[in-house]
């Protein structure tokens, strides 16, 4: 067995087993092995009833006092039991499990952990397991592996196939001398403690050596690539026309001095004899959709098509609207066409023909503006919006599609320049670093889970005038491992707290796309008032009435995707709020989030985000999305990746053909090929 061996070779893996692997985007060895944990369960010290002061997993040492009780709601069975210890009593509750009313070990001094929840002041404990003191005490020793998982696989069976596979597989070691340059741990220690660490200091270990590796790997890709795009000439001649001065003097608002700049530094580009490769960044808000407009115009302008590509349908629909509208306004007939994956053949068939025969100006779509049977006629600028959410391939392959046209990213993440040098090293950089006048800034607080009632009833108030409301969890369903709110229940208690008349509806990642663009059309046009959603809404969607952004456990998340998060709201005439509820009271949590209620600029807050969090803050706070890294956080591991950068590039100085390092040149081309696979790079 190697690395390359089908998952068929594992004991216990039969084909129907292969196929709930496949759905996880796991065929080899190879796979299963980088396939890593996205939480560990620990199991912390017990705790005095007396010291519960906030919500989440909590252990208590104690007993039950007195028989438990098996009441019915519904089709719900619930038995309830109080548990004490010498300091107080607390209620339990264990659901769809009557037989604990005749089992539950009454007067036994027992470990019960489970999470634990406030309503109306008093402490109640949810599903706990119960275990005897020996078993708690080995437990508490441990890091058990949570894994991202699909119907039908558990933890445990996981744990067992990766087991199997490390012990009968060889891993070698392809950054040996560089390892020991950094002191980072070998290949092999690094896999087998990313799945079964020793403890938490060689969980750490672990991971910072596959972050490096991961960072590594992905910087070379990127060296590579802009080496092979210096200086590339285009055949797309354009000039200067003066539809572009009328139709900026006729923009509705005059462009920010930043606008401006990066208006010229694009122009520039397309004057220039050479492709353009260019990043834009731009908090959100900062008026990024406007420059992309005129490059399109400038673009049609000049007898080319221009592909606008967008992470969403419901994005891709407003583009198109705002767009039509613009051009309208001042008499310009330019041709604009919609290409998404929900269109029909027929439809689909219809727009090709009219981007084969040049009749389309400019095309917006999502991915299906790169799909073979798409035809351009003279494609000369191609732009991508959350650039990090294609990749680098996606984006080759739409280029190809035109004789090398001009390339323009734009991202609202909030990245350093430091960072976003390394990260994007194949594109120039330009900042829009100052927001329009007109808009309102966000009214931000942070509160603990005491005042969501005090939130909902503010959210009710925003409703009554007209507006809507997000409310953001960090999960899609529970989890017994890992406290926090989840979509699917949060959505149905919040019907039973909010009137009948106010439409509340749910989004996440796991939904179908189809499904995913009915609940935001029906948001955008207010047949819904509340959307509770994961962080799924993060980009690529545009509602300028809803006003309020609720996010529970916002310590679970990082402040830059929090301000990211935020900036769903702001985005009409209303004065917009953002509420982010802390579950941990702590005070570096507290002072953490506090970041949020001084600033609204995205920027600052990444920056103050990654001096204040450490590497002791391994999960849950990763900043997900973010150019889609299995395990690496450039927030949160900025100094591996100047780390990973600076080795990069000694190595490709002292050995840029790879002539003394075989091993690592084979691994950076089964990297680039499973890059493609799975992370869309």
């Amino acid at each position: 067995m190697n690395l390359d061996s089908r998952l068929t070779q594992l004991k216990g893996v039969g084909e129907k087993i292969a196929v709930l692997f496949e759905k996880l985007g796991i065929e080899t060895i190879e796979e299963l092995l980088a396939y890593y944990p996205k939480d560990y369960e620990t199991y912390e010290k017990p705790v005095f009833v007396r010291e519960i002061k906030e919500e989440g997993m909590v252990t208590i040492k104690g007993r039950v006092a007195a028989p438990p009780i098996l009441k019915h709601s519904g089709k719900l069975q619930i038995v309830t039991a109080i548990l004490q210890d010498e300091t107080g009593s607390i209620q339990a509750n264990w659901f769809q499990m009557p037989y604990l009313k005749k089992t539950l070990p009454l007067g036994k001094i027992f470990y019960f952990r489970g999470k634990v929840r406030t309503k109306n002041g008093f402490w109640t404990m949810e599903q706990p397991k119960f275990y005897k003191e020996e078993q708690y005490s080995i437990l508490e020793k441990q890091c058990q592996p949570k894994y991202l998982l699909t119907k039908g696989m558990t933890d445990q069976g996981m744990s067992g196939w990766i087991g199997q596979a490390l012990h009968e597989v060889f891993l070698p070691d392809y950054l040996e001398e560089i390892r020991e340059k950094y002191e980072l741990l070998s290949y092999e220690e690094a896999i087998k403690n990313i799945h079964f660490p020793e403890n938490r200091e060689m969980l750490i270990k672990a991971r910072e050596r596959l972050v490096f590796d991961e960072f590594f790997l992905f910087i070379w890709a990127m060296k590579k690539l802009k080496t092979s795009q210096r200086a590339v000439y285009h055949s797309f001649p354009m000039e200067e026309k003066a539809e572009m001065k009328r139709f900026i003097e006729d923009l509705p608002y005059s462009l920010t001095k930043a606008q401006a700049k990066v208006w010229e530094d694009v122009k520039k580009d397309f004057l220039s004899p050479f492709v353009m490769n260019r990043l834009l960044q731009g908090d959100v808000g900062s008026g990024k959709t406007v420059i992309a407009i005129l490059a399109l115009l400038f673009t049609s302008l000049n007898g080319y098509q221009g592909a606008f590509m967008v992470p969403t349908e419901v994005l891709a629909k407003q583009h198109l609207a705002s767009m039509e509208e613009f051009f309208s306004h001042i008499g310009m007939e330019i041709k604009i066409d919609l290409l998404t994956g929900s269109m029909t053949q027929k439809e689909k068939k219809q727009v090709y023909e009219k981007i084969k025969s040049g009749e389309t100006n400019i095309i917006l779509g999502t991915h299906a503006l790169f799909q073979e049977r798409v035809v351009y006629k003279n494609l000369a600028l191609v732009i991508t919006d959350e650039q990090h959410r294609f990749g680098v391939k996606q984006r080759e392959a739409l280029s190809q599609k035109g004789g090398e046209p001009h390339i323009l990213v734009m991202s609202a993440t909030p990245i350093p320049r430091t960072l976003a040098i390394i990260l994007y090293g194949d594109l120039d950089i330009s900042v829009i670093d100052e927001l329009p006048a007109l808009r309102l800034p966000i009214k931000n607080c942070v509160v603990d889970v005491g005042l969501r009632q005090k939130a909902y009833t503010f959210i009710l108030k925003e409703i009554e005038k007209g507006r809507q409301a997000y409310i953001i969890c960090p999960m899609v369903e529970a989890s017994e491992a890992i406290s926090g709110e989840n979509v699917l229940e949060y959505t149905n208690m919040l019907r039973k707290e909010f009137p009948d008349n106010i439409q509340i509806a749910y989004l996440h990642g796991k939904m179908k796309a189809q499904e995913k663009n009915q609940v935001m059309e029906a948001f955008s046009s207010n047949k819904i008032q509340v959307l509770v959603s994961t962080t799924v809404i993060e980009v690529g969607v545009n509602v300028p009435n809803a006003s309020v952004m609720m996010v529970e456990n916002a310590e679970r998340f990082g402040l830059a995707q929090l301000h990211q998060l935020r900036g769903r709201v702001g985005r009409g005439t209303h004065q917009s709020y953002c509420i982010f509820l802390s579950g941990n009271k702590n005070k570096e949590t507290m002072e953490r989030l506090d970041i949020l209620n001084h600033s609204n600029d995205g920027f600052y807050i990444a920056k103050e985000d990654m001096k204040k969090r450490g590497a002791g803050e391994l999960f849950g706070l990763r900043q997900s999305g973010t150019l889609d890294f299995k395990i690496g956080d450039i927030y949160l591991d900025g100094e591996i990746l100047k780390k990973a950068s600076r080795a990069a590039d000694n190595l490709l100085k002292e050995d840029p053909a790879f002539e003394n390092h075989i091993l690592l040149q084979t691994r950076l081309d089964s990297y680039s090929k499973g890059r493609t696979k799975n992370l869309n790079l």
